[in-house]
């Protein structure tokens, strides 16, 4: 099994609504990737960070393989949430994969 951990914070030109619903946006896109891409065993977006946090939006995901992390990295599904709903919106982006 493989994690597939990404932070993101949002543009700052965003106002606190428009983060809130680009946040909600992600979050529902990202997570009904479930089912849809071979390999994917969970996918679960956190859009409510504690004041202490750095990050507005975290992805915690697992693959059965990095095989499978690949495929999901190229699948149109995936490529299409991340093309519409993320990239977009974000400054940053902080990614760990590690084995399980």
């Amino acid at each position: 099994m493989v994690k597939h951990v990404i932070l993101w914070q949002l543009k700052d030109e965003l106002s606190v609504d428009e983060k809130r619903d680009v946040s909600a946006g992600i979050k529902t896109g990202l997570e009904a990737l479930k089912g849809k891409i071979p390999g994917l065993v969970d996918i679960k977006v956190e859009v409510e960070p504690l004041a202490s946090s750095n990050a507005d939006v975290m992805l915690d995901s697992t693959f059965e393989s990095e095989e499978a992390l690949k495929g999901y990295a190229v699948h149109p599904e995936h490529v299409a949430v991340a093309d519409g709903k993320v990239r977009p919106y974000t400054k940053m982006r902080v990614c760990m994969d590690y084995e399980l």
